[in-house]
């Protein structure tokens, strides 16, 4: 099977493409319809929203599956894009075989390259959806893209590595919202019908005033080997990106950003501050960006904490000044209760949330293609940007070894790799190893990343 590239020469980018959204400025939306006329249902009598799956990896093969799983109106596979052909084959296969004729994409729209994603947004008409889950680094260039093309969007998280970057998704977004296009952000539990009743429950002041929340999850920073010789960087580090704080942002945002905005969800605001601590590898030929451990405190308004851990177990609990509770468990189980006193005991549990009719993944697309079909306003982008910043916030603390203000992030535009729109496969890599094959790591007190 041949899947088409995306230009002549695959490893390379067409004409590199410049923020199209200025921060903070005027947006002009492109070929985008006006505003307030982004229609769920197309012209013509072809009503079928059509997706483009732009990052072929397991959590785009999963949202296709939630959203088929959910959909109350017409929905098609259309396009696939990815950095590489076997990602993009073997996506192409398994959606096919498991959903049938829906998943169906002929070779003539799989797309390769780092511009794979331009031509698959180009395949859409207006109110389709492109189904951003690839790579951070890029994240920020194809909402932009999308958004400019008067196209729907749903984003996975990582949203984007640096300040930089999340400044753009945000100007994205309020392009999107005069332009009526509505944008789902892939911090899922937030539609979670059990958690937003012990929600109601806090706000009532069911568990008083909330002094704090503990929220753990393991994510070791891994190991990584000394580049092997005659490597292309580029590819090298893409491909290893979890290591590479400006292709993914990091282990910690990976893995960390859903407690962290529960944290944030229950507190019901933003960090205003964050210090952190972690500790590298004692292994001298670990080449690997991240720390092993973290250990972030955040404070609040109000004088409330949030610790968040990388430590077992898989869950968050909720401290109150009336009784303790627990808002999440392992692999983000809606496990929801609160406990008759300070306790965190099973054994003393007085209220339990009602089973789920449907998991938080498949809540999340049900209400984002509702909002489509019924044209209602559907914008994340402010809450999963900030929630991404308060992650970017507590990374920055335990690497730089100091205390971080949520103003800092807010004001910053510091990025990893300044020309990341630019990036080509055979060209110059953002980080560069030294002699010996390492490659620049935080030390704290030295290291600078806001």
């Amino acid at each position: 099977m041949s899947v088409q590239a995306s230009s002549v020469d695959p490893t390379r980018s067409r004409t590199s493409r410049r923020h199209v959204l200025k921060l903070g400025g005027a947006i002009a939306l492109g070929s985008a319809l006006p505003a307030g006329q982004i229609p769920w249902v197309h012209a013509g009598e072809n009503n079928t929203i059509r997706l483009a799956l732009i990052g072929c990896g397991g959590r785009g093969r999963g949202a296709v599956g939630d959203a088929f799983s959910v959909a109350s109106g017409p929905i098609q596979l259309h396009a696939l894009a990815d950095l590489t052909e076997d990602r993009v084959a073997m996506s192409r296969k398994v959606l096919q075989n498991h959903l049938g004729d829906r998943a169906t994409v002929p070779e003539d729209r799989c797309f390769v390259g780092l511009d794979a994603y331009r031509h698959a947004i180009d395949s859409l008409r207006p109110g389709d959806i492109a189904m951003l889950t690839a790579y951070a680094f890029c994240r920020p260039q194809q909402i932009e893209y999308a958004v400019s093309k008067g196209v729907h969007v749903f984003m996975e998280k990582t949203f984007a590595p640096d300040p930089a970057g999340c400044h753009r998704i945000l100007a994205a977004g309020e392009a999107a919202k005069e332009a009526n296009l509505k944008i789902a952000a892939g911090l899922q539990c937030r539609h979670s019908v059990a958690r937003q009743a012990l929600i109601d429950k806090i706000r009532a002041g069911e568990l008083g005033e909330i002094q704090k929340v503990r929220a753990t999850r393991v994510c070791g920073g891994g190991f990584l080997a000394v580049p092997p010789d005659n490597v292309d960087h580029v590819l090298w580090q893409i491909h290893n990106r979890m290591h590479f704080l400006w292709a993914s942002a990091g282990i910690l945002l990976e893995m960390l950003i859903h407690q962290i905005d529960e944290c944030c969800w229950i507190m019901d605001g933003w960090p205003v501050s964050a210090t952190g601590k972690g500790n590298r590898s004692d292994r001298p030929d670990n080449c690997s960006q991240n720390f092993e451990h973290y250990d972030i405190e955040y404070s609040f308004d109000g004088g409330g904490k949030a610790l968040v851990e990388s430590v077992q177990p898989f869950a968050t609990f909720i401290h109150g000044s009336k009784r303790a509770a627990q808002f999440s468990g392992d692999v983000h189980r809606a496990t929801v209760h609160t406990y008759q006193g300070h306790e965190v005991d099973n054994a003393q549990i007085d209220w339990a949330a009602e089973r789920e009719p449907r998991g938080p993944w498949q809540a999340q697309w049900k209400n984002f293609l509702e909002a489509i079909y019924e044209d209602r306003p559907f914008n994340e982008t402010d809450r999963a940007i900030k929630a991404n910043l308060a992650s970017i916030m507590g990374r920055a603390a335990a690497h730089m070894g100091r205390t971080v203000t949520w103003q800092e992030v807010i004001d910053s535009r510091f990025a990893f790799a300044p020309q990341v729109d630019e990036l080509k496969i055979g060209g110059p890599a953002p980080v560069q190893p030294d002699a010996e094959g390492n490659y620049p790591f935080p030390v704290p007190g030295q290291w600078v990343e806001i």
